[in-house]
């Protein structure tokens, strides 16, 4: 029987000249915490572009040396890299298999990319992958709405949350910034 590897909250918030995206540290296999300080977020193409990643860690780490290739192929246009991975990534049969997710940010693009072939950037700046991501998005939402927090803080805050109510999620954060215009 294969155990289902379940991991992480990953959450990205858009707020005045500011993109942060955050997430927790546990990775988990089965019912057993395996490793609780986990690093989710990188830092690629000059610390242009934050990408964080849930779901298999070997699988996260495949898809993110292609999409690194996919950048050195399109460096100033984070939308068609993300397009090129996503489309490759849907119609390779050995990639299909791949059980993970991507949050990609620049100054200018908040992006889900997912095996199926999507690319999406939502409306309101707030993206949330992994098994928290529900509570983290929901989290954020208010705190956007209703607070003068930073979206670093936003972020940080909303993790939390999540972590109080997932599982998967645990309290060990990492969040990184970038500046950006509004």
């Amino acid at each position: 029987m294969m155990l289902k590897i379940r991991s992480t909250t990953i959450l990205t918030v858009r707020r005045a000249d500011f993109v942060a995206m955050g997430g927790d540290g546990q990775v988990t296999l089965g019912e057993s915490v395996m490793k609780a300080d986990a690093m989710k977020i990188r830092k690629l193409m000059n610390d242009q572009i934050l990408t964080g990643f849930a779901g298999s860690s070997a699988d996260a780490f495949a898809l993110l040396e292609r999409f690194e290739a996919k950048l050195k192929n399109y460096p100033h246009n984070l939308p068609r890299a993300a397009t090129e991975l996503a489309k490759e990534w849907r119609m390779d049969r050995a990639l299909r298999k791949l059980e993970a997710m991507l949050a990609v940010v620049d100054a200018h693009h908040t992006l889900l990319v997912t095996g199926t072939g999507d690319v999406i950037q939502p409306t309101d700046g707030i993206l949330a992958i992994g098994s928290g991501g529900n509570y983290a998005t929901a989290a954020a939402r208010a705190l956007l709405t209703h607070s003068s927090l930073s979206a670093k803080e936003i972020v940080e805050e909303s993790l939390k949350i999540a972590a109080d109510i997932d599982i998967y999620t645990n309290h060990q954060v990492v969040v990184e910034e970038l500046p950006c215009g509004t």
